[in-house]
């Protein structure tokens, strides 16, 4: 299975926490992310985003379809964002567009086995892939992306 993190890009300041919206600045972080992610992401991805403002709003940069998921709020757990996506068992990629610091705490189990406090910097995308060769189970970092390292 493949997974991809997308952490949402920079938003406004303020409250409702949900209903911030991307700065000019995330705008710009989220369309560079996007093109990136266009460009490598198969077309059977399965893309699920929070309900907040600030990632709907990243997500509606990439221009394809996707489902807002409650599983992936503000306040989710790692584990009810990973049955979200139906981490190990999806037979295609998923994309999540969700916040700090669940992602990192993702990354970090996925990749360590530990739940620890890793930190996904606004706009970039994780990607982590999981294969299976006979009876060995090999979960890896296939890219991580920043927009800032992304020219357009």
């Amino acid at each position: 299975m493949e997974l991809i993190l997308w952490r949402h890009a920079e938003a406004e300041v303020g409250e409702p926490d949900e209903g911030r919206a991307l700065t000019g600045k995330g705008h710009k972080q989220a369309w560079k992310m996007a093109d990136w992610l266009d460009s490598n992401l198969p077309n059977s991805c399965k893309i699920l985003c929070s309900p907040a403002t600030r990632t709907i709003q990243t997500a509606e940069a990439l221009g394809r379809k996707f489902k807002i998921h409650p599983d992936l709020s503000p306040n989710c757990t790692a584990e009810q964002l990973l049955a979200a996506a139906n981490w190990p068992n999806s037979r295609e990629p998923v994309l999540l567009i969700g916040h700090q610091p669940i992602l990192g705490q993702v990354a970090a189990m996925l990749v360590t086995g530990e739940k620890k406090e890793w930190s996904i910097r606004k706009g970039s995308a994780w990607w982590i892939a999981q294969r299976e060769r006979g009876d060995i189970t090999t979960t890896f970092l296939k890219a991580i992306m920043s927009a800032d390292l992304i020219s357009k």
